[in-house]
């Protein structure tokens, strides 16, 4: 079922209900402005690949990735009851997260037709119990997302603009732990970051430092 979320963040990025939720060449698409079809990605964006793949052949392209900036979580008695309890979730989503999600759709981004936005945005969560719960899951259920505003939006088109999340403060020679300290990123997502980097050219392998692989920035 669609989110409200997902409904806004459509109305965001196209004003007119007729061009939304359109058929192209056999797809459903978001959103249609002006020639270029609008995906809005909540969910992973290698599940967009060979769809986007696809239309990248005939259209422009803009797919939309939010991520969480603040989020309110709101639990519920039951879908449309009492409100019991509010907090903010402790996860706070930076720009940088993408890359956590972009390592699976380096197949088809970059291309000169595709733009990538990412939207930091401050959301609404509604929770309710579970009936059930199954072995290790969550206790509740999701009943719908809101967006309650947008901090900021970063467009991607090449390589070039995903070279820009590295600091510049790195050495001429440098490893994801240098990424890590440098950025104030997490080692793992560092990781994910140099894979992107070095899939798109952007950064090249430059070597060994024992069991560390080493990178430079891409000559150009």
């Amino acid at each position: 079922m669609e989110t409200s979320l997902h409904r806004q963040l459509k109305a965001l990025y196209c004003t007119e209900a007729s061009s939304q939720e359109v058929r192209v060449d056999g797809f459903r698409i978001d959103a249609v402005v002006r020639g270029r079809l609008i995906e809005i990605q909540q969910g992973s964006l290698g599940a967009l690949r060979d769809k986007v793949r696809t239309l990248l052949d005939n259209y422009d392209v803009t797919v939309v990735k939010p991520l969480v900036a603040r989020k309110l979580l709101v639990r519920r008695k039951r879908a449309g009851g009492a409100v019991l309890s509010t907090r903010y979730s402790p996860r706070r989503e930076t720009v940088a997260d993408v890359f956590s999600d972009l390592v699976h759709f380096v197949g088809v981004f970059p291309h000169p037709r595709l733009t990538l936005e990412v939207v930091l945005t401050l959301q609404e969560e509604h929770r309710a119990p579970a009936r059930k719960r199954h072995w290790r899951g969550p206790d509740f259920k999701v009943l719908d997302r809101m967006l309650v505003g947008v901090e900021s939006r970063v467009t991607l088109k090449d390589s070039q603009d995903l070279a820009s999340f590295l600091p510049s403060t790195l050495s001429e020679v440098f490893s994801t732990a240098e990424i890590a300290r440098e950025a104030a990123l997490p080692r793992w997502l560092a990781q994910k970051m140099a894979y992107c980097l070095r899939k798109t050219g952007a950064i090249d392998v430059a070597g060994k430092r024992g069991n560390a692989w080493l990178y430079q920035r891409a000559a150009g």
